[in-house]
């Protein structure tokens, strides 16, 4: 399959030092390859969604093992209503490094996927303790709206009045009061929602919930050597994939993806051109899942699938359907990103 064309101004350097370095376990040549397609997916998130998804898929094809790479595929399938396939890659970059800083935009794409009650278990889960004050104002906002879809109007409108004044700040501040007013709105009380909105700077508040395209690019440059940095994967060797053990991956839990997603109950689609990127095709690439521990919200212990390699991740085994839904993320934490 043809790569999205990298722009002429990408640089590997403008990937920072960490991304960088999470790179060195692929080739020299195919670590920048990967590095300016991420940088692209970066850069193009908020203004060609589509596209930057693209671009995440091209660098997990070419090195889906590495979690960076796959939190770049997880978070561009949550911006253009893949939620199924946003929650299979971001359970898989839960398994390789251990980090649960996306259960906002997890426990939004249930949500996405019609299943407001597992994304209130994602907040109520262990997890969320271990959330920073960011990350836990914007899955109170998520709850917030799963409470919301449920018809519980006053605990939609309680959970936000649960987050101390001093965890959110600035466009995050502004993002909870517009979740407010949807809240206010749901419950019938226009109104209330109006007269709140009234209070603060219609341009601010599009900037921090991200309805309006930044005015100009902001890049930021870590000066150093690429070519010494590079250069160090000639003393190292690169990672043989093919020797790999074999990955498994969240079979069970995918099922229920695609269950949910063909369900009536589940949030009307609005990309029909979905199906092209369906997980089911040789672009897909789920294997690399490495599952030492099962997720809480696992029924069945999960299926072993053989490892893919760098160059060409396996096809994830299922067929999910994936689920667009405008009203599921009006207020949701990714809509700012």
């Amino acid at each position: 399959m043809p790569e999205p064309e990298i722009a002429e101004d990408a640089s590997f350097s403008q990937l920072d030092k960490d991304a960088r370095g999470r790179l060195r376990g692929l080739s020299k040549d195919n670590a920048e390859q990967v590095g300016l397609h991420l940088v692209m997916a970066g850069r193009l998130l908020d203004v060609n969604p589509e596209l930057a998804y693209e671009h995440a898929q091209a660098a997990v094809r070419r090195g889906g093992r590495v979690d960076i790479v796959r939190e770049a595929a997880g978070i561009a399938a949550y911006h253009t209503g893949r939620f199924a396939e946003a929650l299979r890659e971001l359970r898989t970059v839960r398994r390789l490094n251990g980090s649960s800083e996306h259960l906002p935009l997890m426990a939004d794409a249930e949500r996405g996927l019609g299943r407001p009650e597992r994304a209130i278990a994602l907040a109520a889960s262990d997890e969320a303790s271990t959330l920073d004050a960011v990350g836990r104002t914007e899955l109170a906002i998520v709850v917030s709206g799963a409470r919301a879809d449920l018809g519980d109007h006053d605990a939609a409108l309680a959970v936000l009045d649960k987050i101390p004044a001093s965890d959110a700040q600035g466009d995050l501040r502004l993002r909870v009061l517009q979740a407010r007013a949807v809240a206010l709105e749901a419950a019938g009380r226009g109104d209330e929602a109006s007269a709140l909105l009234a209070t603060v700077n219609p341009k601010d508040l599009e900037r921090a919930i991200g309805a309006t395209a930044p005015d100009e690019e902001v890049v930021v440059y870590d000066v150093y050597d690429e070519d010494a940095d590079l250069g160090e994967e000639d003393d190292e060797p690169a990672e043989d994939d093919e020797d790999d053990e074999p990955a498994e991956d969240d079979e069970d839990e995918d099922a229920e993806d695609e269950e949910s997603a063909d369900s009536p109950d589940s949030a009307d689609s609005a990309d029909s051109a979905d199906s092209a990127d369906s997980p089911d095709s040789p672009d897909s690439a789920d294997s690399a899942d490495s599952a030492d521990s099962a997720d809480p919200e696992d029924d069945e212990d999960d299926e072993s699938n053989p490892s893919d390699s760098d160059s060409d991740p396996e096809a994830d085994e299922d067929d999910d359907s994936e689920v667009t839904t405008d009203e599921a993320t009006k207020d949701a934490p990714g809509a700012s990103a």
